[in-house]
């Protein structure tokens, strides 16, 4: 009836029917047509974040961060931006403005509460880890200092985000993010071009003038500086609404060529290293520096050059086609909690290793241990959702019926017979 259900496949247009239905396919028919390399590419940036929050494992050194300019942050958030193009993006229709508006700044509420437990938890940890083993300098580690000397305002700055843990800053620059989503949906009225100028401006501006969200107390700023991020998350989003909506990615061998160059150079330059030359030409630190506040140009590009040639060249998107089974599949689909249970581990880990001497095998057992509770965290989560799903089945009538023919119980009814009409026929 002219509804076209297209694939998740970014990078590649898909002809449809003249008239094309915008409405939501079912829960059963959007599972089956789930792209697992969006969920397997999360997960990916999930279990580096992990490696990276558990510092000194024999796996560090292998993480995404040591072969270039961005890290597992920068995919992190790009790759969310490509799946809020699903959740958001595509729904912005005439008629369900309002709703979806509500539904981001509802799930930016979620996110805000995931924080907070997250940091409170943390709290709980190194406290927990300080009086057992007698380790008060545990408590002036992550930026908990101000929380023991300056309580009432340290409580105050966590409850606005003014005050942040370390290692505790990812889900609540998503989070306000979000709350900024409504408004670039509104400006995609006038086309995606235009919202990508509107992001692009004010990251550009922020970067400019050091415009950041505020600390407190410290009069610092946001480490991760969602006025900023949030040009990537934008990018990601309109990328993927462009694609669904019939364009395509153009495949541009000469940028191909200029994107392997890219990543090349940003892998000499941190091997090498070159972090000691002056390239600035004295412009601001978002045009030449590699700052990550502010998301300067060698990180934004690095992150972009990786997403073209990843979509661009089917050899390398297909390695992430993995089955619905998958560990990084089923990790993907459950980021939110896979993320905070991630970060916790990784919590207790640092202040197990700040309080006790540990081998690089230990190290190395630790954070196996932990994704592997991860992954079983998502599995149950999984099966979770399996037991849901099947008690919204509607139920069989589980009324007996005799087989024709077959005499009657004395005790059983007998149906009364009913006038014959005939049915009516609706056209499919």
């Amino acid at each position: 009836m002219g509804i076209a259900i297209k694939p998740a496949y970014f990078g590649k247009s898909v002809k449809t029917e003249n008239v094309v239905d915008h409405t939501v396919p079912p829960a059963s028919l959007r599972a089956q047509n789930r792209d697992t390399r969006i969920d397997a590419l999360r997960a990916f940036c999930l279990i580096t974040i992990f490696v990276n929050h558990v510092p000194g494992n024999p796996f560090e050194p292998f993480s995404s961060k040591n072969f270039g300019f961005s890290d597992a942050a920068e995919a992190f958030v790009l790759i969310s931006g490509v799946s809020a193009a699903y959740a958001y993006g595509l729904k912005f229709q005439p008629g369900s403005r309002l709703l979806t508006a509500i539904r981001a700044l509802r799930r930016a509420g979620v996110l805000y509460v995931a924080h907070l437990v997250s940091t409170l938890a943390t709290l709980g940890i190194f406290a927990l880890i300080s009086l057992t083993y007698a380790a008060p300098e545990l408590l002036d580690t992550i930026n908990i200092g101000p929380l023991i000397t300056d309580t009432a305002r340290g409580l105050l700055g966590l409850v606005t985000l003014g005050h942040q843990l370390g290692y505790n800053n990812i889900l609540s620059m998503y989070g306000v993010i979000l709350l900024m989503l409504p408004l670039f949906l509104l400006i995609s009225r006038w086309g995606i071009a235009v919202m990508l100028a509107a992001s692009g401006a004010l990251w550009l501006v922020c970067g400019l003038f050091l415009v950041a969200l505020p600390t407190y107390p410290g009069g610092n700023f946001w480490f991760i500086n969602p006025l900023s991020w949030q040009f990537l998350f934008v990018i990601g989003m309109a990328a993927n609404m462009h694609v669904r909506r019939g364009g395509r990615i153009p495949v541009s061998g000469t940028l191909q060529l200029l994107s392997v160059f890219y990543l090349l150079l940003s892998l000499a330059w941190v091997k090498v290293p070159l972090w000691g030359l002056d390239v600035s030409f004295g412009l601001p630190a978002v045009l030449t520096g590699f700052d990550k506040t502010f998301l300067s140009v060698s990180r934004l590009i690095h992150v972009l050059a990786m997403a073209y040639l990843l979509v661009t060249v089917p050899a390398l998107s297909n390695l992430w086609r993995v089955g619905r089974r998958n560990p990084l599949a089923v990790m993907g689909r459950h980021a939110l909690p896979v993320f905070i249970a991630g970060t916790l581990l990784a919590m207790l880990a640092q202040a197990w290793t700040m309080t006790h001497a540990s081998s690089q095998a230990a190290l190395g057992l630790i954070v196996l241990a932990g994704l592997v509770a991860q992954a079983a965290l998502a599995y149950y989560l999984e099966w979770l959702d399996s037991l849901k799903a099947a008690a919204k089945r509607p139920v069989a009538d589980r009324q007996s019926v005799p087989a024709a023919g077959a005499p009657l119980a004395a005790s059983m009814p007998v149906p009364e017979p009913r006038a014959t009409t005939a049915s009516t026929v609706r056209a499919a």
